[in-house]
């Protein structure tokens, strides 16, 4: 089980940190125009902090525990990706946007195992 919480929690690094530079580096319209239409009802710094929010969840869900540097953090990580994609779900369902959900419900639970798993029975 350490070792599928390990390929979880890398999968979901590599995600958010992309999902999170791309809020991070581009343009609010230009995130709009490509597809997260709900950047366009946003402020710049809004869609800003919830790239950095994603970008900081990705490193913490692997650098602490890799090198064994605070590696609790990486359980921490996972639980605020997880509150982190039920914002978003919430956010989707309000704005009536089907197609996102099925992305931000699979990343909310794939978070909340990690979260559980480090939490409890597999905690470094």
């Amino acid at each position: 089980m350490n070792t599928t919480l390990w390929v979880i929690a890398s999968v979901l690094a590599l995600v958010f940190l992309a999902a999170g530079l791309m809020k991070v580096s581009q343009p609010r319209e230009k995130l709009a125009a490509s597809g997260m239409a709900w950047t366009a009802d946003s402020s710049s710094g809004v869609v800003k902090a919830v790239g950095a929010v994603e970008v900081l969840g990705a490193v913490g869900l692997i650098v602490p525990a890799a090198l064994g540097i605070a590696p609790a953090l990486a359980a921490w990580a996972a639980l605020g990706l997880a509150a982190t994609m039920l914002g978003a779900t919430v956010l989707h369902l309000r704005r009536k946007e089907a197609t996102a959900l099925p992305v931000a419900l699979l990343l909310l639970v794939l978070a909340a195992v990690v979260a559980w798993g480090r939490f409890g029975p597999y905690a470094f």
